[in-house]
C-alpha cells in the first residue's frame, strides 16, 4: 500500500476530553474518528488494526473446537424479559419499539439469544457439549461513555457460550477457554495476568478476568509477589491475620467525647486498632425499594462495596444521607452492635467472626463499649474488605500489592441460571429433562486495540507490537520529487512484499520528511526504512520504533536485516 493512495488523515490536535494515550493518538493516527457519545469509526487503518486482532481471536477460538455462529445484533426484549434481566440490567440497555410496537433491544450481550437458539435443538446429552460464539458489534448505553474504545457504547466483542450436561464438563471447558484467552493475549504481545473476578450482572458461580497490565487501567487488581495469585480488588482475598484477643471480660462504657474515628477512639483509649469495628452505613438499592443497612468491618479494614453489594443482593449502594440516619435511629461515629435497631439490616465482615473483646460504638452520643463479645449475638458475617498493599497472600504467604489493568476478557460459570430461567432443558442419560449447565466467555475485541496502545506508547505516539501493526514497515522517501530516491524506495517495497512483509511506501510529494518521520512516529510501525541523504553511499537507514535507534544498511542487505529483526 502507498500512503499517496490510502486515507490516513493524521493530526497535531487531540479530542479535548481525552485523557489516555491510546484515545489521544488513535484518533491523531488517523485509526478511529468519535460520531456519537462512545460511538467510533475504524478508518483504514483503525480496521486493519481490528482484523488483525478478530483473526487471531477466531483462530483461536477455532483451534479449541467452538462454533462460529452470529447473532442479530436486535434481539426481543422478551427474551430479556424471560431470563429476567430486562429490568435488572437498568438502564444500560437500550430498548427501543418499532413501527409495529414490538419490543426490542440493542444487544449488551448473548446469553437469552443463544439459549434460545438451543433450546429443542439440542435435546439429549449425548448431543453435548457445545460451544457457539459470534464476533460482533454490542451495545450498552454507558452512563459516562470516556477513555475512547476503552469505554465505549458501540464495541466489538468475541461472546462464546457453552452447554454442558455436568458441572465438571463446565470446569473442563473453563480450564479450557482460560488457556485460549491466554494463547490470544500472547499473541498480541501483551503483558497480562489472570485474576479472579465478581460475577456481577452476568451472574453465576465462578469467573476470571484477563487484565492488560497498565498503568492507566481503571481496575485495580491484587497480585502476589511470590506466586500466580491475581484477583480484581472487588474478589480478592487474603490471609486472615489474627492477634491473641485483648483479656477483657465485660464490657464497659466509656465517655469519648467529639470522638468518631477509629484513629481517635483508639489512641484515646490506648488500644491496637486491630480490636475495634467501624461501622460503614449505606443505603441499599433493590428493584423495589431502598433501605438502609449497616456493615462492620474491623477498624484496620475498608469496605469493598462490590462484595457489601452483592452480600445483601443488591443492585447498587449509596452512601447514607443524615436523614437517612435520622430515619434509621443511627448515629454516625457512635454506632455499634449493643443496642443496635432490631429493624437495620446489618452485615459483619468473615474474619470479625469469633471475636470476643473489641471496641465499637456504644449507640449513643459521645460513648463507646470496650469488651464487646460478638459470640454472644446472631450475626451474619460476609467477605466485605478490601484487600490491601501488603496483605498476606492465601495461597503462598507471599505480599500481595496493588496495580492497575484493562479488562480485556472475562469468563464465567454460569451453571443453570439462564437455563432453568428459560425452561431449556435436555434429557440426560436416565432420559430425565435437566437444565443446560452453560459458561460464557467475552474479548473485548475493540477495547484490544486501545490496550496494546495502553501498554505500547511514549510521547510520540503510539508503538504497535507486531501481531498488530496495520503494516510492519513504514518505507519513508525524504524528497519523492527526487526520481532516484523513489525508485529506491519502489524497489525496496517491492521486494519486501515479495517477501511477505507488510509494507507502506510513504511516497507523498507534498509532505517534508520532519512531517513524514512524525506520522511515522504517531502512528507507531514497528520499522521505518529511510531512503535519503545516504543513498549516494548505497545505504538506507532502518528506524525501530520502539527504541528508536537507526542503523543504516546497504540497500542490497535491507530485506534480510528486516527479516532477522522482525523474527
Amino acid at each position: 500500500m502507498k500512503f499517496s493512495n490510502m486515507f490516513i488523515p493524521t493530526t497535531k490536535e487531540a479530542p479535548k476530553d481525552a485523557t489516555l494515550a491510546s484515545h489521544q493518538y488513535l484518533v491523531r493516527g488517523g485509526f478511529v474518528n468519535q460520531v456519537g457519545a462512545g460511538i467510533y469509526n475504524f478508518m483504514p487503518l483503525g480496521k486493519i488494526v481490528l482484523e488483525k486482532i478478530r483473526a487471531i481471536v477466531k483462530e483461536e477460538m477455532d483451534n479449541s473446537g467452538a462454533n462460529e455462529v452470529q447473532m442479530g445484533f436486535v434481539t426481543p426484549t422478551s427474551l430479556w424479559e424471560e431470563s429476567g434481566r430486562a429490568n435488572t440490567m437498568g438502564p444500560e440497555l437500550l430498548k427501543f419499539k418499532d413501527r409495529k410496537n414490538a419490543s426490542f433491544v440493542l444487544s449488551p450481550t448473548n446469553e437469552e439469544a443463544l439459549v434460545d437458539m438451543v433450546n429443542n435443538r439440542i435435546t439429549s446429552y449425548k448431543d453435548l457439549p457445545i460451544n457457539l460464539y459470534q464476533i460482533n458489534t454490542k451495545f450498552r448505553d454507558e452512563a459516562r461513555p470516556r477513555f475512547g474504545l476503552m469505554r465505549g457504547r458501540e464495541f466489538l466483542m468475541k461472546d462464546a457460550y457453552s452447554f454442558h450436561d455436568s458441572q465438571e464438563d463446565l470446569v473442563r471447558e473453563f480450564n479450557l477457554m482460560e488457556e485460549t484467552y491466554k494463547k490470544v493475549y500472547e499473541r498480541l504481545g501483551l503483558e497480562f495476568r489472570v485474576v479472579e473476578a465478581d460475577s456481577g450482572a452476568i451472574g453465576g458461580s465462578g469467573s476470571k478476568e484477563f487484565m492488560i497490565l497498565a498503568n492507566s487501567g481503571e481496575d485495580t487488581i491484587v497480585v502476589c509477589d511470590s506466586c500466580d495469585y491475581g484477583a480484581n480488588i472487588e474478589a480478592a482475598t487474603r490471609k486472615v491475620l489474627k492477634k491473641e484477643p485483648l483479656q477483657t471480660t465485660e464490657i464497659k462504657k466509656v465517655h469519648t467525647p467529639n470522638l468518631k474515628s477509629i484513629e481517635e477512639v483508639t489512641n484515646f483509649l490506648e488500644v491496637d486498632p486491630y480490636y475495634s469495628i467501624k461501622a460503614v452505613i449505606k443505603k441499599a438499592i433493590f428493584e423495589d425499594k431502598t433501605q438502609t443497612v449497616v456493615f462492620f468491618v474491623r477498624g484496620t479494614d475498608e469496605l469493598e462495596e462490590t462484595k457489601a453489594c452483592g452480600a445483601v443482593g443488591a443492585i447498587e449502594l449509596e452512601d447514607a444521607t443524615e436523614q437517612d440516619l435520622k430515619d434509621a435511629n443511627l448515629l454516625a461515629g457512635f454506632c455499634g452492635i449493643v443496642n443496635f435497631p432490631k429493624d437495620i439490616k446489618v452485615v459483619f465482615d468473615k474474619e470479625l467472626k469469633d471475636e470476643n473483646s473489641v471496641v465499637c460504638g456504644a449507640n449513643e452520643v459521645d460513648y463507646h463499649l470496650t469488651g464487646v463479645d460478638l459470640t454472644k449475638f446472631d450475626l451474619e458475617f460476609a467477605d466485605l474488605i478490601a484487600v490491601k498493599h501488603g496483605d498476606t497472600c492465601a495461597c503462598c504467604g507471599g505480599i500481595l500489592s496493588h496495580t492497575k489493568g484493562i479488562e480485556a476478557g472475562h469468563i464465567f460459570q454460569l451453571g443453570t441460571k439462564y437455563s432453568s430461567a428459560m425452561n431449556a432443558t435436555f434429557l440426560d442419560a436416565n432420559g430425565k429433562a435437566q437444565p443446560f449447565i452453560m459458561g460464557c466467555y467475552g474479548i473485548g475485541v475493540s477495547r484490544l486495540v486501545a490496550a496494546v496502545i495502553e501498554q505500547n506508547h511514549d510521547e510520540k505516539g503510539c508503538i504497535w507490537t507486531k501481531a498488530t501493526a496495520p503494516f510492519m514497515v513504514d518505507i519513508i522517501v525524504s524528497n519523492a520529487k527526487k526520481d532516484e530516491e523513489l525508485e529506491v524506495g519502489v524497489d525496496i517495497y517491492n521486494q519486501l512484499k515479495q517477501a511477505g512483509i507488510e509494507t507502506i511506501l510513504d511516497d507523498r510529494k507534498n509532505a517534508r520528511f520532519g512531517f513524514k518521520m512524525g506520522d511515522f512516529e504517531l502512528i507507531g510501525f514497528p520499522f521505518a526504512v529511510v531512503v535519503g541523504k545516504k543513498l549516494k553511499d548505497g545505504m538506507v537507514e532502518i528506524v525501530n520504533r520502539k527504541t528508536l535507534e537507526k542503523t543504516e544498511v546497504l540497500i542490497t542487505e535491507v530485506v534480510s536485516k528486516l527479516e532477522e529483526l522482525i523474527k
